[in-house]
């Protein structure tokens, strides 16, 4: 069942796919991540995209949620909140039902196929019912991160333009397809990405599905821009950002005051976030 209204989310990395730049999701642990992202995305004057993993529902019973769409609600560009990698019906539920979320990614991917899709399916309608745009990742991205546990042991599959065609069958409106991405850390060798992959992908689904990238940890300028070429609108980001506030606690936790300590935390986020989005070529497109 399709969307019945419109929906920011969508309007945001739709906008970008006919620009040919990518939006900038935001894996966000906590409310300095939050307005780091907000404070980026308006000193470039660039839409971004606040993301959460089931983990903030589960640690503060959805306060972070309601932070995250009030700082997207005020903000003076366009900012939607998203919930990456949801491996549970429940938790997709419970979101779908908190109010706060624009999209959720449906991601079943722990699944053999058949219960995938099954599952997949049903809960692409039941966010849809809700006016909620979803993400599910045919195949299988390898590796892990904090808030992708379930899949960390499973071997990669890579997607097949057919595989992505049977998802698209299912109502989804983003697809995040595996094409030697990883979840987490790339070995010694870096980054071995199949863009030939990628673009048949592209070519398959173009005009019905967005493409997101997962698994961009240490990416730098030319990587992303390879990837936004193959058709790339939505560019997740991680350890870019929280290693950075990881990294400002290290050395500066008992050199200045608590306030201070965030402030410097908040800062070097932000920072991190506007980088990447000068990268990904959304500044200046809000």
């Amino acid at each position: 069942m399709p969307l019945n209204k419109p929906n920011k989310l969508s309007q945001i990395v739709d906008a970008a796919a006919s620009g040919n730049y990518a939006v900038a999701a935001t894996c966000c642990y906590n409310i300095e991540g939050i307005i780091a992202t907000v404070r980026a995305a308006e000193a470039q004057s660039s839409p971004a995209i606040i993301q959460l993993f089931p983990w903030a529902i589960e640690y503060a019973d959805g306060l972070l949620v309601h932070a995250a769409a009030e700082a997207a609600r005020h903000a003076k560009v366009p900012i939607g909140v998203h919930m990456d990698h949801a491996q549970s019906p429940d938790m997709i539920k419970r979101a779908a039902n908190l109010g706060g979320f624009d999209g959720i990614m449906v991601d079943m991917s722990h699944y053999e196929k058949e219960e995938n899709m099954a599952k997949t399916k049903e809960l692409v309608q039941y966010c849809h019912e809700r006016g909620i745009i979803t993400e599910a990742e045919p195949g299988r991205i390898e590796g892990g991160e904090d808030g992708v546990a379930d899949t960390a042991e499973l071997e990669a599959v890579l997607t097949t333009p057919e595989q992505a065609e049977e998802f698209l069958a299912l109502g989804i409106d983003w697809l995040a397809p595996a094409f030697g991405n990883v979840h987490g850390q790339y070995g010694a060798k870096g980054p071995r990405l199949d863009y030939e992959r990628l673009k048949g992908i592209r070519e398959a689904t173009k005009g019905r599905v967005q493409l997101v990238l997962h698994g961009a940890n240490g990416f730098d300028e030319e990587l992303f821009r390879k990837c936004i070429e193959c058709g790339m609108a939505k560019c997740n980001i991680n350890d870019a950002l929280n290693g950075e506030f990881k990294r400002v606690l290290r050395e500066r936790v008992d050199k200045v005051p608590l306030t201070t300590l965030i402030e410097e935390g908040t800062l070097v986020m932000q920072k991190a976030i506007e980088r990447h989005m000068i990268w990904m070529g959304s500044a200046g497109k809000a």
